[in-house]
């Protein structure tokens, strides 16, 4: 296929699986608390918005919920199908790591799911959040185990190879390696944050649209609110994981910024834009600010941190691919910022719900969280090749035997698959979205539904008379 080997067709075929599974849980972890949040509230204050906006969002949490679920298995299969040889070397880690995450995570996402969904009207008021606390702590529980498992790739300790596989001989240097706090809180703020544009994107459409509503309003100044305040503490967070990864993974940060080589005495610059050629081991058509490089990466002004000239050519990763998905989560991060910083002027001028431009500004900004967090991902991940166990094990020799010519046919079924489902549902989802919230949604008393109209699966949470099909 395209002249691709079969290892290179491997990691597109996880790439793919993992890019459309990734936007699933980031919404759920920041619609989880986001619900936790609104239900404290309407406890609170027994403001009727806080309930209405609870229903809402939880029927799209429920839609979300389930295809992360589904994407999930799918991609948990490639481990024993694509990457066998990964499994039988690693398995004693990563197996553990993800059974943990199933054994507490899911397991209490699930036994909490039933009632946060379907109990309102059947359980007490008391129960009833307790339940959705414990839905939200469970997310958070299950990004611990998997940013743990990942982090021990990326930073690995806690291990040795006896007669060619990994044995754990210190479970708590595996979980709390180097890289995991930093990777942990930077994936959970970034899942707020691309859940606060997510909500605030659907409060400026309805805004746009002439649906004024208490609801609605609320919804948009809660997203705004909370992009405000944690854009800049994921700056914060960025900048010392930064500094981690130049610590631990320094080939990663010289490809990032495009850096070749170090002139002895000065300060390294900040490229802004440029082409990294692999090749002729340059950059052209840099664009540069001197000495910022030196002041971000090292906090001092004629620091110095390694060139991809330090590392022998097949350890290098693919300068091209890191240095602009890095800069596109960067850039994206920027604008969040702005457009918190925007809103709060808006709300001291009074115009936060009428300026059209701050509102399309918003709406078009919706997606941009998620962006972020794929083009994050693409970092991490190609920034750390040609290992797929930092340091340890090589990506090719993680691979299975399979042939490009069957991992070629397996993509393509995926891909038309993964088209198919997932596009119908977030055409779903966001239709229920666009439907908007409304007073007084789930009020009716248990006794209203028999036996045989008792939901039994989390996505029965959502309405069934919104056409799911995409055209």
């Amino acid at each position: 296929m395209f002249g691709l080997t079969a290892l290179e067709l491997a990691r597109i075929q996880f790439g793919f699986t993992i890019s459309f599974h990734i936007i699933f849980p980031a919404i759920t972890i920041g619609l989880a608390s986001y619900l936790a949040v609104l239900e404290g509230l309407w406890l609170w204050k027994k403001d009727t918005v806080y309930r209405d906006l609870y229903h809402f969002w939880s029927k799209i949490f429920a839609v979300n919920f389930a295809m992360g679920v589904v994407s999930g298995l799918v991609m948990a299969y490639q481990f024993g199908t694509n990457w066998s040889y990964f499994s039988s070397f690693a398995g004693s880690i990563t197996g553990p790591l993800l059974a943990y995450e199933v054994l507490t995570a899911f397991f209490l996402e699930a036994g909490f799911l039933g009632v946060m969904l379907f109990g309102w009207n059947r359980v007490g008021p008391g129960l009833h959040f307790f339940s959705t606390i414990m839905v939200a702590l469970g997310t958070l529980i299950s990004a611990t185990w998997i940013l743990a498992s990942n982090s021990w790739m990326q930073t690995p300790r806690g291990y040795e190879i006896i007669n060619g596989v990994v044995i754990p001989v210190d479970w708590f240097k595996v979980i709390f390696n180097p890289s995991f706090p930093y990777r942990l809180a930077h994936m959970t703020v970034a899942a707020f944050l691309a859940t606060a544009l997510f909500v605030g994107a659907s409060g400026a459409w309805h805004l746009l649209r002439g649906n004024d509503t208490p609801r609605v309003r609320t919804m948009l100044s809660m997203a705004m609110w909370m992009l405000l305040i944690v854009a800049p503490i994921q700056i914060f967070i960025g900048d010392i994981h930064g500094l981690n990864t130049l610590k631990y993974q320094p080939a990663k940060i010289a490809a990032m910024e495009g850096h070749w080589e170090n002139t002895p005495g000065e300060g390294v610059p900040l490229i802004l834009f440029g082409m990294p050629d692999m090749e002729a081991e340059t950059t052209r058509y840099a664009v540069e600010i001197p000495h910022l490089g030196s002041l971000i990466l090292t906090h001092e002004w004629n620091g110095q941190f390694p060139g991809l000239k330090e590392f022998a050519r097949e350890d290098r990763p693919n300068s091209l691919v890191v240095f602009w998905s890095f800069r596109i989560m960067v850039g994206l991060g920027v604008l969040m910022l702005v457009l918190g910083v925007w809103s709060l002027w808006l709300r001291w001028r009074g115009g936060l719900f009428r300026s059209k431009l701050f509102l399309r500004f918003a709406m078009w900004m919706g997606p941009a969280g998620l962006i972020a967090i794929l083009a994050g991902w693409f970092t991490t991940e190609i920034g750390r090749q040609p290992w797929i166990v930092y340091g340890v094990m090589r990506t090719k020799d993680a691979v299975s035997n399979h042939s490009a010519l069957v991992l070629s046919t397996t993509l393509i079924v995926f891909i038309v698959m993964y088209a198919i489902v997932f596009g119908t549902g977030i055409s779903y989802m966001l239709k229920l979205v666009a439907k908007g919230p409304h007073p007084g949604e789930d009020e009716a008393p248990p006794h209203d539904l028999d036996q045989s109209q008792r939901p039994a699966r989390p996505l029965s949470a959502a309405p069934d008379d919104i056409d799911p099909s995409p055209y």
